[in-house]
């Protein structure tokens, strides 16, 4: 099926991706993993985000291993692999169309060379700059849930090339598929009421594809 032509009236992204499960170790499926370059399944394995988690914990005054402790056994990591090919019309179609992540944190390898990501403020959308061999982090809907509201899960998209095609590699870390989401009681009181309702990684993460596929925001629908 080609990017960018529609299936019962929805318009898809001009955009070719490979989802990786990375964590747990167990549920990995080597046989899907890409072989080129022959340290990729070495680099991708090593690679963490405590650090991240403890410094946002610190920032709510909670204990720096209040984010990490909840990623058991059974969290999950992906890995999504994007290929942006070349656009032929640009002003017809996304790359991605404006979203959020369904994720605790993200973490974006973004292409050194082309632009295209694109973050939205107050309904302006800004283009992401390109600052060589730097990683983006951005806070998840369980993030901006689980801390009511105080982190912001940003809506962004990408835009397509006329003339470059565009690469980048995206890591969601999310929680256990059964675990229960919600605003943590230390972050809730009288000034700060809770601001969402309770839901689950599984729940949730189906909501986002349903809400994605019209074009609407699965975070709005948690929102009291």
């Amino acid at each position: 099926m080609k990017s960018g032509s529609k299936v019962m009236g929805t318009t898809l992204d001009w955009c070719d991706r490979l989802y990786i499960i990375v964590e747990p170790e167990n549920r990995r499926i080597y046989s899907l993993w890409p072989t080129q370059p022959p340290s990729f399944r070495d680099i991708l394995s090593e690679y963490t985000v405590n650090l991240f988690l403890q410094n946002l914990a610190k920032l709510l005054d909670l204990h720096e291993g209040h984010f990490v402790n909840m990623f058991d056994e059974n969290a999950l990591t992906y890995a999504r692999l994007n290929y942006y090919p070349n656009c032929p019309k640009p002003d017809h179609v996304f790359g991605m169309k404006p979203h959020t992540d369904a994720s605790v944190i993200t973490i974006v390898f973004v292409d050194d060379n082309v632009s295209g990501l694109q973050l939205q403020k107050d309904g302006v959308w800004y283009n992401v700059p390109i600052v060589p061999n730097a990683l983006l982090v951005n806070m998840g809907d369980v993030m901006e849930i689980m801390s009511n509201g105080f982190f912001k899960s940003p809506i962004h998209r990408v835009v397509t090339n006329a003339e470059k095609e565009r690469l980048s590699l995206v890591m969601f870390y999310t929680l256990n598929p059964e675990k229960e989401i919600e605003p943590l009681p230390e972050l809730v009181d009288e000034k700060r009421p809770r601001r969402y309702m309770k839901t689950t990684t599984n729940d949730y993460t189906a909501k986002l594809f349903e809400t994605f596929a019209r074009g609407t925001l699965a975070i709005d629908t948690v929102k009291i």
